[in-house]
């Protein structure tokens, strides 16, 4: 049961976004605070299955489908509700978008060529998730912030994903330029070094 618990809790996380979009848009206030409480449990959910998944050591091939996907999804269905009350930051919509697209592509064709799995999320990405909560419950707060400053803090939280991308690209790419060996057991692996590059972008 132990070793479960952090899937379930992705899952969790996963079932909160009808619910967010559902008290986003049902709320009278101009204030959006049921709202912002269900997308902080939700990134409390995330620390919380991470460390679970440590501590019970049951780090498992869903957890890694579901953790990010929940992320992705929460992140995504939050930028959407603020862009239909606030349509000056559909650009920011679209780009988390195709940030996510190139992930996935990318991540599809490693796992294709040299059967190796994903690089974890790194501290930029990390990062990144933090600012974009950070933003988005900032607008959700001040309904009456001004555009220019709405742009700004948007802005610069979209920058740090973009680089965050750089940095699992490279990532991507130095896998990619590896060349695939046999192993004794006829399995595909990636070269040692290229394994050691992944490990030091995870860092």
């Amino acid at each position: 049961m132990k070793k479960a618990l952090p899937n379930i809790i992705s899952i969790f996380r996963i079932c909160l976004v009808p619910v967010f979009i559902a008290v986003y848009f049902t709320h009278d206030g101009d204030i959006k605070y049921w709202a912002i409480l269900v997308y902080a449990v939700a990134g409390l959910s995330d620390l919380l299955d991470g460390y679970l998944a440590r501590k019970f050591e049951a780090v498992s091939k869903l957890g890694k489908l579901l953790d990010p996907l929940g992320d992705k999804l929460m992140t995504f269905t939050v930028l959407v509700c603020i862009t239909i009350t606030r349509p000056i930051l559909y650009w920011a919509v679209l780009v988390f978008f195709v940030k996510e697209v190139l992930m996935g592509i990318g991540g599809f064709l490693i796992h294709k060529k040299a059967r190796v799995e994903l690089p974890a999320a790194n501290f930029i990405g990390k990062t990144s998730t933090f600012l974009l909560f950070l933003v988005c419950v900032t607008m959700m707060l001040l309904k009456e912030l001004p555009d220019y400053v709405v742009i700004g803090l948007t802005t610069a939280a979209i920058c740090v994903t973009l680089v965050a991308l750089a940095s699992y690209l490279s990532s991507y790419i130095k896998i990619m330029k590896s060349k695939p060996i046999e192993s004794n057991n006829g399995e595909i692996e990636c070269n040692q070094q290229s394994v050691q590059d992944v490990n030091e972008t995870r860092q």
